[in-house]
């Protein structure tokens, strides 16, 4: 991704026509029933013959099968980004930008997670989405580490150095990626906020009413996976600052009850966006269950935003994470028919708006 500093006016005008445009293309319930019920060769001929035609091509002769749908799918969303930064100018770019580093957040994520389980070269970097501000070169130099150290050391000059290398130690201790995973997201969401006016205008604010859901979210479902790991960890030492829905005491004590946490979620400003996701939310019987509920119910919140603020930064991350959201689906159906699941199986994994 190539990054500048945002210059002259914000335009929203014209970046949301854009986005209003390429969010029309998105594949919708019908897509995805056609999906899950195709071969991954057949799933790769769907793709040539959409939007996703250019990258198919360009890949076809380096890549196959599910290999090439991944590789596929993350060059195009790396280019939509790219192009939304291009559209944008002044304060619109930089909220752009900042929201666009969780890329490099999972990729850092991703290069460890590979490490930590041994996985070679290849097999982590085709879960890369170079769609942030790192540039080719740190992201290879990253896939070259030899060790989870040696990572950290590699990122000691960006905004994930410092709070990684203050996490390495208990990392150490416990042998637990999630020390760091968190240490990751917390550098990631602090650098959202950091710098923004005291007293906001309105666009400002409403660029951070949007990160405070998403950091509401985010919090909950740290929360239940820690709740639910065995390890002996206090969510409340890996809660994200920012959010406006719990404080760390409450999200501890929340996630031991499904349904006060539920009625919480009911009570508060999100209530009325996700009746129908906290309806999901409130029979799920697994994580990640519980989990695919949550995904739809910030996807429901964030589209409730954008369609009540049309003229805001909400419609560009709303954008972000259907897209994001697709990207993810349509690898679910790829990588479960190639492991021979049944469609309904498949069908169980997707997360549709």
């Amino acid at each position: 991704m190539s990054v500048r500093s945002g210059s002259g006016e914000s335009n929203y005008e014209y970046v949301i026509a854009r986005v209003r445009s390429r969010r029309s293309r998105l594949f919708d319930e019908d897509d995805y029933r056609k999906l899950i019920r195709m071969g991954p060769s057949e799933i790769a001929r769907f793709m040539e013959e959409s939007e996703y035609e250019e990258e198919m091509n360009a890949l076809g002769s380096r890549h196959s099968g599910v290999d090439l749908i991944e590789n596929a799918l993350h060059r195009n969303l790396a280019n939509h980004f790219d192009d939304l930064l291009r559209f944008a100018d002044g304060t619109l770019y930089d909220y752009i930008a900042r929201y666009l580093r969780q890329f490099d957040a999972w990729n850092i994520k991703t290069v460890l997670r590979g490490l930590y389980s041994e996985a070679d070269r290849e097999a982590i970097e085709v879960d890369l989405i170079r769609a942030g501000e790192f540039s080719d070169e740190r992201i290879d130099r990253l896939l070259g580490a030899g060790s989870i150290e040696e990572v950290v050391t590699l990122l000691d000059d960006t905004l994930f150095g410092e709070p990684l290398a203050n996490a390495y130690g208990e990392y150490e201790e416990r042998s637990l990626l999630v020390p760091l995973e968190n240490a990751v997201d917390r550098a990631f969401y602090e650098a959202l906020t950091d710098g923004l006016p005291n007293e906001p205008d309105r666009a400002t604010q409403l660029y951070v009413d949007f990160l405070e859901s998403e950091i509401d979210f985010r919090n909950v479902r740290n929360a239940l996976r820690l709740s639910r790991s065995g390890a002996e960890m206090d969510p409340a030492e890996y809660y994200i600052s920012g959010g406006r829905l719990f404080d760390a005491d409450e999200i501890s004590q929340l996630v031991t009850n499904t349904d006060e946490l539920v009625a919480r979620l009911r009570e508060s400003p999100y209530g009325d966006d996700l009746d129908a996701a906290l309806s999901e939310l409130d029979t799920a019987e697994s994580l990640r269950g519980f989990e695919r509920a949550l995904d739809a119910a910030l996807l429901e919140y964030s589209h409730g935003l954008s369609n009540r603020h049309p003229l805001s930064v909400c419609p560009v991350f709303a954008f972000v994470l259907a897209k994001m959201r697709e990207i993810e689906n349509v690898r679910a159906i790829a990588r479960g028919k190639e492991a021979g699941l049944d469609p309904e199986t498949i069908e169980d994994e997707l997360v549709i708006l």
